[in-house]
This record gives structure tokens, C-alpha cells and sequence, in this order.
């Protein structure tokens, strides 16, 4: 066969793979009767486009005749991509972990018919290096236990699928004293490395909701060793070679403590969730570092990640097969590049080497005994040279492949954080780029409140998943914020009311990541973990709590609250891989409401908001209200009015509200105040 049934598909990733001599099916209902009909088991391969091992192993194995006949022969084979189906991945990367894999891409996992896992690899090479079984022999182990030992195979199928499912369903309630959360984040910082930052040990993913949840310590509690700890992760992500200097954007993870060496993969979910804490941390000192990293991660969104109005999810690690090559620098390349601009002075900013250790190449990065920042002067012309090498990179290199599809759940991110900076920093530009990208999304991917995952080439990819509402709901109420405009409030209503009725777990409590009218998978996943997109319960705990402030609809923060408690029993053993969790449950506890009453085209009316938008206040949402709008009764500053006929501000929280203030430099100095945590049941009154 010439093309596989891939070709049929539109995931780029899937796509790579249609010229296969290997029979690819998608995941769905043909492969598992085919399966059955065959007597043959499935080999489950799941991946993602900007993924460097899972491109080894199709050049390797899936693209070689002889091993593509193995394949054909004894095996049903599926390939599925894990940003289309997360819920296919997430599923198997459980049992990857209950076999005693740590999990990853790309995963190789070997099914019955009834979708059951019984063996479980990552990457496996053709021939036997790296101290890895050579792929073919495996297929031929495989096959053979299948076939004599069918017995030992389905006990072994019955016992991880059991143990699964006892994942998602096991109970995780608990009562959850608030006091806690100051002893958690301790804890937290306890885990961090004091030189480098970050989580201590290597690989190093940047882990924005943990690192936030340390900013909130700070905020909570004044102490000194949190903002040392953040400014030391966020120095050091910002200044080495986990960020790409040239063109903007942060790659995927470092694969050293000291994050020199980056995988050189790009998300959009991670520049999302960057965006989001450099802005949050640095509005507080106005740090020129961090602002000049949104600034240029911005850039690169908006020149290098644009689909239509919308972002495509990311950019491979590798070209024709080689990683990084897009990103390193040979010494020559940047002389000749660089010529008659002082070359030799990047070259020693940058600690270029005439003998890079990438194969005499060298990723650019401040990392060498110049510190930062230089006059001003120094950094104009860096400036300058940085511009040099990216139309140098642009024009004469082959650019990585970019996965175009669109993600509704990496787009809300994108979304929220365009306008959470944008207002922050006073960038109306973003805030329209986010207000397109949010109509692109309520235009392409949603059929009147339900959402789908994904989109390419104008076909819509699988129904949505709670993340996609979750998110989308997030960014509807940055957006809100943003720009006053009742409209994005409405729509993070609906779309929590889809996930209630949709998605949430009556039996256990919490939000169920598949509806309840998907297509069934042999386990339906409920988790509070962190992964590459913030965990659905985590983010849902503050947007349930940010609708609350806004309506004053109790519901809501109720709702809030139940899903705090359906995951408290976890979260002292597994509070590493809950930082969303701890995040919202400090917003529902801390929940700081800002009411300016003005007419909105008032010069004042704008001064006291942007004193609310120049603090970092993670926990508040900013009401600005005409005069002639009343709030709803169960608000607490329903009432409230201008004082002497001019713009007022109210500061609310637990169900209070300070005196009016109308003068923007005292709320900014009211907004000063670390809010506490209530004493008692940990919820607001």
C-alpha cells in the first residue's frame, strides 16, 4: 500500500506517519473488530509532533519494510496523538506506571481487543544500544507470549486494568485545614533547588502552578526565602538556554539542573503558562527581565504560532532528524553573521565557544561570567544582534515542522495569559490578540456551548474535554477583566454549566476529564494532577471561585468547595503534582474582589483600575461598574455608589468591603496588604 489509513487524518502527527509500510489505524471501533476478528493483539503507539524519540523511532522502525512486516503480520496497530486524545494517553500512561514505567513519549503498549494493556515500553530502538531490547525482538516476544501464553496474558490485562482503574476511582475526600496551606508550600520550596532553581534534579520542566505557588506563599506571608527562590528559578529559566534568545519563547524542559541544555521543543501550553508567571511576578518590582521575556515570547506567539486568529500547539525539537539544529550556533556562523557589529562581544555574553559541545555548536545563552544586565548601551546593540541572527535563522535555515492544529485547551491558556498581561502591562495589542484568538475558538471549535478539542484545515478533531471548558472559562474571565465586556462572563457561565452537567462525578466529587456522552474508553479519568495542561480540578476551584465573586451566586462558590474536598486526602502526599489545586484552593479561601464604580470612559474610572492592574494579585478579580448598573443583591457591594460623585473603588473580601477609595495611589497602597487565609472551615463567609 502506498499510504496508510492515516492519510485520512488531519493531526500533522498522525500525517507523518500515512507513508508507512506499517497498517496504521486511527484510534476507533475498526482497529479493536478488526482485532477481534484476527485473534491478534494491538500495538498501541502513542505520540505527539514535536516529540525528538518518537521521530527516532518512525525513521528507524515504522518507515523499515522488514520491521513494518513483523508489525503487519502479528499485530493490529494503532497510532494516536496525545494532544488530540488526551484521554487515550492518559489512560495509558497510568498503566505505564502501574507496570512500573515511568511513563512518556513515545509509548508503545500492547492491547487485547478489549482495549486492555498487558505489556508496556517507551522507545525502542531497531538495533540493540542505549541498554534497550531492539524493537523487532520485542515484536517477536511479544507475539509469541500472545500466541503459547494466553492464559499469563490475560491475567496479567485483568490485573493492570484493575488496578487502573482503581486510579480514577478510588476516594480521594477529606477535610482540608487551611492552615495547612502555609506549612504546604514549605514543603514545596523544601523540594526546590537553592542554586538553580526549579524542582531539584534533572530533567527540569519549568512547573509554572508550583513556582506560582510559591509567589502566593510570598504574597501570603511576607517571608524573604520565597521571592529568593523564585528569583533564582526565574533568573536562571530566563537567562540560560531553556529560553531561545534569538527568537523568543521558552523550549519544552532542560535536560540538566542548570537549565543550559534545552529540549528544544516548543509548546504553546507552556509559553502560556510562562507568560502567565512572568507577568504575575513581575508587575510586583516591574523586573525588567521578566517584562522583556513577555515582550519577546509574545513576539514569537504572535509572528511564529498564528493560525488564522487562533495558535498552533507547537514546534518540533528537530530538523530532518537532527535536534536543535534550528536553534545552535557555530562560532563562524555567528562572526559571519555578526559582522562589523562587534561580534566578539555577543560572543563573550553568550559564552559562544569556538568548539561548541554540540557537535562544535553552541546554544545561545547568558550563561557565562558576564552578568545581567549590561548599560544600556551594551543591550541596545545586543538587541540589535539578537534581531541579525533571527533573519539570518529565518532565511537560511529549514524551520522546525509546526503542529498547525488548534487545541482549545492550550488556546484558552494563550488566551488568558495575552490578556492577563496585556492589562497588566497596558498592551492593548495583545488584549485584541486575545479577543480574536477567543472569537476564532467560540467560531470554529464550538457548536452552540459545547466545545471541541481540536481543529485543522477547517475540520473539527474530537468533542471537547473538561479541559477545554475549563480553560476557555479561565480565559473568558481574563478577558472579562480585560475589557469590562459582559459577553465573556456569560460565556464562562455557560461553559461551567456544560462541565457540571457534562462532566462532574456525582459518586466522588470533582470533574471527569471525557464527558458523559463520549465515546467510552475502559476507564473514565477523574485526576487533580498536573501534566502539561494544568489539571481541570485545579484551574476549576478558581474560576468557580471568580464567578462566585462576580454574580454573588453562592452555587458556585459551593461547587468550588466540593471539588477542594473530593482531592484533600491527597494533597499530603501528592501536593508536588497539585500546585493548580493549592493555587485555586487559595484563591477560594483569599478571593479579593475589587469593585471601581465610575462611567467607564472616566479618566479616574481608568486611574483606578490600572492601579488594580499594576498590582499581583492572584487571587482578585476587578469589577468596573457604571453607575447606572446595579449589582446583584447577593453581592457585597450591592449598593455601594461613587462618593461625591466621583470614581470609587470598593476592596471586598469574605463577603466585606473597605471604605470607598477614590484616589488610585491609596488603593494601590491598600492593595499592599497580603490577604489571610480565614481561621475556621476554610471557607468564605
Amino acid at each position: 500500500m502506498s499510504t496508510n489509513r492515516l492519510a485520512e487524518e488531519t493531526s500533522p502527527y498522525l500525517l507523518l506517519h500515512k507513508d508507512n509500510p506499517v497498517h496504521w489505524y486511527p484510534w476507533g471501533p475498526e482497529a479493536f473488530q478488526e482485532a477481534e476478528a484476527t485473534g491478534k493483539p494491538i500495538l498501541l503507539s502513542i505520540g505527539y509532533t514535536a516529540c525528538h524519540w518518537c521521530h527516532v523511532m518512525n525513521g528507524e522502525s515504522f518507515s523499515d519494510a522488514e520491521t513494518a512486516a513483523q508489525m503487519n503480520e502479528a499485530f493490529i496497530n494503532v497510532k494516536v496523538d496525545r494532544e488530540e486524545r488526551p484521554d487515550i494517553d492518559q489512560i495509558y500512561q497510568a498503566a505505564a506506571q502501574t507496570m512500573g514505567y515511568q511513563g512518556g513519549w513515545p509509548l508503545t503498549i500492547f492491547l487485547n481487543p478489549k482495549a486492555e494493556p498487558f505489556f508496556v515500553g517507551g522507545f525502542f530502538p531497531k538495533d540493540e544500544r542505549l541498554g534497550l531490547i531492539p524493537f523487532k525482538r520485542l515484536l517477536t516476544d511479544i507475539a509469541e507470549k500472545y500466541r503459547d501464553q494466553p492464559d499469563a496474558v490475560r491475567t496479567d490485562a485483568t490485573n493492570i486494568s484493575q488496578a487502573v482503574g482503581a486510579i480514577w476511582t478510588r476516594d480521594l475526600r477529606g477535610p482540608f485545614d487551611p492552615r495547612l496551606l502555609d506549612v504546604l508550600s514549605v514543603h514545596v520550596a523544601q523540594r526546590f533547588d537553592i542554586f538553580y532553581g526549579g524542582v531539584t534534579g534533572a530533567p527540569k520542566f519549568p512547573n509554572a502552578p508550583l513556582v506560582e505557588s510559591l509567589w502566593r506563599a510570598y504574597l501570603r506571608t511576607a517571608a524573604p526565602q520565597f521571592p529568593q527562590m523564585i528569583q533564582t528559578t526565574l533568573d536562571n529559566m530566563c537567562l540560560a538556554g531553556i529560553y531561545d534568545h534569538v527568537g523568543g519563547g521558552f523550549h519544552r524542559y532542560a535536560v540538566d539542573e542548570r537549565w543550559q541544555v534545552p529540549h528544544f521543543e516548543k509548546m504553546l501550553s507552556d509559553n502560556a503558562q510562562m507568560v502567565d508567571l512572568l507577568t504575575l511576578v513581575g508587575v510586583h518590582n516591574r523586573v525588567p527581565l521578566y517584562r522583556a521575556r513577555v515582550d519577546e515570547t509574545v513576539a514569537w506567539v504572535l509572528r511564529d504560532m498564528m493560525v488564522g486568529d487562533a495558535f498552533a500547539s507547537s514546534l518540533d525539537a528537530d530538523v530532518d532528524g537532527e535536534e536543535g539544529a534550528y536553534y545552535l550556533w557555530s562560532a563562524p556562523e555567528i562572526d559571519a553573521t555578526l559582522m562589523g557589529t562587534f561580534a566578539q562581544r555577543f560572543k563573550d555574553v553568550y559564552a559562544i565557544q569556538s568548539e561548541g559541545p554540540f557537535n562544535g555548536k553552541n546554544v545561545v545563552a547568558r550563561t557565562g561570567s558576564i552578568s545581567y544586565p549590561l548599560p544600556d548601551a551594551d543591550e541596545a546593540l545586543l538587541k540589535r544582534q539578537r534581531e541579525l541572527l533571527l533573519a539570518a535563522r529565518k532565511q537560511t535555515r529549514k524551520s522546525p515542522l509546526r503542529d498547525d492544529k488548534v487545541l482549545t485547551d492550550s488556546n484558552g491558556m494563550m488566551i488568558a495569559a495575552l490578556a492577563f498581561a496585556g492589562s497588566s502591562f497596558g498592551t492593548a495589542a495583545w488584549i485584541a490578540a486575545a479577543q480574536k484568538a477567543f472569537a476564532f475558538i467560540t467560531t470554529e471549535l464550538a457548536e452552540g456551548d459545547r466545545l471541541y478539542h481540536s481543529w485543522r484545515s477547517g475540520k473539527k478533531g474530537h468533542i471537547g474535554f473538561a479541559e477545554d471548558y475549563a480553560q476557555m472559562a479561565r480565559a473568558a474571565l481574563a478577558l472579562f477583566e480585560a475589557t469590562n465586556d459582559r459577553q465573556y462572563l456569560d460565556f464562562a457561565k455557560r461553559w461551567t454549566a456544560v462541565l457540571n452537567t457534562f462532566f462532574w462525578d456525582a459518586a466522588q466529587g470533582g470533574y471527569c476529564q471525557s464527558a458523559v456522552d463520549d465515546e467510552p474508553l475502559i476507564h473514565r479519568v477523574r485526576t487533580v494532577f498536573d501534566q502539561a495542561v494544568q489539571s481541570v480540578n485545579g484551574v476549576m476551584i478558581g474560576v468557580l471561585t471568580k464567578l462566585f465573586l462576580a454574580t454573588g451566586e453562592v452555587p458556585y462558590r459551593d461547587q468550588a468547595g466540593n471539588i477542594v474536598g473530593a482531592f484533600a486526602g491527597e494533597v499530603g502526599r501528592s501536593f508536588m503534582a497539585m500546585g493548580s489545586y493549592m493555587n485555586g484552593l487559595e484563591t477560594l479561601l483569599t478571593g479579593l474582589q475589587i469593585v471601581v464604580i465610575g462611567p467607564r470612559d472616566s479618566q479616574k474610572t481608568r486611574e483606578l483600575a490600572t492601579a488594580v492592574l499594576g498590582r499581583s494579585l492572584p487571587n482578585r478579580l476587578l469589577l468596573v461598574v457604571d453607575p447606572s448598573e446595579p449589582l446583584p443583591e447577593g453581592h457585597p457591594a450591592y449598593g455601594k455608589a461613587m462618593e461625591n460623585g466621583q470614581p470609587t473603588a470598593y476592596v471586598c473580601q469574605h463577603q466585606n468591603c473597605s471604605a470607598p477609595i477614590a484616589n488610585p495611589v491609596t488603593l494601590s497602597q491598600v492593595l499592599q496588604l497580603p490577604p489571610r487565609p480565614p481561621q475556621g472551615n476554610g471557607r468564605p463567609q
